[in-house]
């Protein structure tokens, strides 16, 4: 064990001397109340620290202690439905033993150690088994089986092999190799710094089905993939997020509440455990982990809590899963990055972040992706990272958003005038990008319509022409344009309202499934086709947006997802009858 003193503390930062065999990275117990802490530096034998708890009352001269190990995440059986603060700490546990205040220096147990699980094996003694092979499942939920794989680095002949019930930190098998011989339990540690190991890494070609128009048509992300939610405050990045979370097609949502208001992770844990799964028919929470470091928490935390993030998205990723895991908002992470890269007197990089967070912010996002994970099954899963940024004044020339964008493949860039205008989700179709869309056309094609492409192309060339022609109607007023360019901004109107614009409480509304999203982008599509051929033979405007068509056009969102695909189709089919039908005036 090896042990210093402190020798200084600034704020979150303490200098400790005599750690000499210290490591970088190391976790240290700092003063009488053995706070946690993280080695972040070394020089001879001062370590820097960056502690994770609020310094106040810690003197000069007190204790540290080097744990000598990083900090590492406990992964196993219990996860899920679990609450956990940044450095991992579970905090329905500590408001059972401790009240509603975290004391300085509290440790618990991540996993509860009491708790025994059914574990069934699905090896015998005498086979080999390697890294990430499963040697049996337990039900961690009522339908979500969890995989206890062969840890990494670790291989060798089944020894003996335990069923029955067993707390996490019982052995469960013994493997042989040339050394020795290796104990398992169901419980693995990890470091939160270090990605998780796997085979290969796949291309992001299966889109992650989030329900929200906007992104699976014009903006999709695919398993795997990583995008950024940028926006200013009130633009609903949280919402967006907490929505995304609620319906996307992943297996196990991780939620990592960083730096954000402590009433918004409130409506997160109250309307999860209400809320139903559409898949199983249990409450959300289920298959959700949640990470809450809000902004009254040591800031220090915040850069440890999308790390316990990843790593436990990572540690289903590796069994088989698809995750999808929230970050919001990185932009909290990164000015706890540039607090504590001040206090160690480093020089600043652009408006004061340090030199050095494009690496850190790569480094986080690259661990997304789809892959095929160690074991002999060649199963495959992902992670998918979806991060909201919060750039100050909604200004996307700030270091985060710009060095995020860079990182990542998708830009779902919210804007506070549709936010102002009650447009939500406030994602702005022309700031807005993403490059998996050639990735994901095939699925879409094979899965949806052969001409889903060219239904979305023709969709988004409308709604860039109706940002042309604002501006020649804030010039000259709309009267000035000819009939046929006034009905692509009728059109345009209706993909705002009737398509784009979407209603996350709404019991219908919340979700749409590919299929119609399709059937209702193609509805508007044709319209325009039928309106403009009309017009060429001398229909007046005014005319056709008296149709009753028009009407039910606006109501398509409010068909259930189980009859839309049949109701719209009808719709689509008898919209040229009706506009072909008008007689010219």
């Amino acid at each position: 064990m090896i042990k210093g003193t402190v020798a200084k503390v600034s704020g979150p930062v303490v200098l400790a001397s005599d750690l000499m065999g210290s490591k970088m990275y190391d976790v240290v117990k700092v003063g009488s109340l053995g706070l946690i802490g993280e080695i972040i530096r070394l020089e001879g034998d001062i370590a820097t620290i960056q502690v994770y708890e609020d310094t106040e009352g810690l003197r000069v001269g007190e204790e540290v202690i080097s744990t000598e190990n990083p900090l590492l995440i406990e992964l196993g059986p219990g996860l899920l439905s679990s609450i956990y603060d940044g450095t991992q700490r579970p905090l329905p546990g500590i408001m059972e033993s401790q009240g509603a205040f975290i004391d300085k220096g509290l440790t618990i147990d991540s996993l509860e150690r009491e708790k025994e699980w059914d574990f069934k094996p699905s090896v015998k003694k005498g086979d080999t088994v390697k890294t990430g092979d499963i040697l049996g499942t337990v039900m961690e939920t009522e339908y979500l089986e969890h995989k206890i794989m062969v840890p990494p680095g670790m291989k060798g002949k089944v020894e003996s092999i335990k069923g029955g019930k067993h707390t996490v930190d019982k052995t469960i098998a013994v493997l042989a190799n040339g050394q020795g011989s290796e104990e398992i339990k169901m419980m693995q540690k990890w470091p939160a710094r270090q990605g998780r190991p796997y085979d290969r890494k796949l291309d992001p070609n299966l889109p992650l089905i989030t329900g929200q128009r906007v992104f699976d048509t014009f903006f999709p992300i695919p398993k795997g993939g990583a995008a950024i939610i940028p926006g200013g405050f009130g633009t609903g990045k949280t919402v967006t997020e907490q929505t995304l979370a609620k319906w996307a097609d992943a297996d196990i949502i991780v939620y990592v509440g960083c730096g954000e208001r402590g009433n918004e992770m409130c409506d997160v844990l109250t309307e999860f455990p209400e809320l139903i799964d559409p898949r199983t028919g249990r409450p959300l929470i289920d298959r959700t982990v949640l990470i809450a470091n809000t902004s009254n928490m040591p800031v220090a935390a915040r850069e440890a809590s999308v790390y316990t993030g990843i790593t436990i998205a990572e540690y289903y990723r590796d069994m088989g899963y698809h995750v999808a895991m929230m970050a919001d908002s990185t932009s909290r992470w990164g000015e706890a990055l540039r607090e504590v890269s001040g206090r160690l007197e480093e020089m600043p990089g652009e408006e004061g972040y340090p030199a050095y967070l494009a690496t850190r912010l790569a480094g986080f996002y690259e661990r997304s992706g789809r892959t095929v994970c160690h074991g002999s099954d060649g199963r495959i899963g992902s992670v998918t990272v979806i991060g909201a940024v919060s750039p100050p004044g909604g200004d996307f020339s700030e270091p985060m958003t710009q060095h995020s964008l860079r990182i990542t493949g998708a830009f779902w860039a919210l804007d506070t005038d549709l936010a102002h205008r009650r447009h939500f989700p406030a994602i702005n179709w022309t700031k807005s990008y993403s490059l998996y869309t050639p990735q994901v056309e095939e699925w879409q094609r094979d899965n949806i319509a052969p001409d889903f492409k060219a239904v979305r192309e023709k969709a988004m060339y409308l709604l860039q022409r109706e940002t042309e022609l604002q501006e020649i109607v804030q010039l000259v007023g709309p009267d000035a344009l000819p009939e046929s360019e006034r009905a692509i901004l009728e059109v345009t109107r209706m993909l705002r309202e009737d398509y784009l614009q979407q209603f996350a409480f709404d019991e219908i509304d919340c979700f749409c499934i590919p299929e119609k999203q399709y059937w209702m982008l193609k509805t508007i599509v044709i319209f325009n086709d039928a309106t403009q051929e009309a017009i060429t033979r001398g229909v007046a405007l005014n005319q056709i947006m008296s149709l009753p068509v028009k009407g039910e056009i606006a109501r398509m969102k409010t068909i259930p997802n189980e009859k839309a695909v049949s109701v719209i189709k009808k719709l689509a089919e008898s919209i040229k009858g009706e506009i072909t039908s008008v007689e010219v005036l």
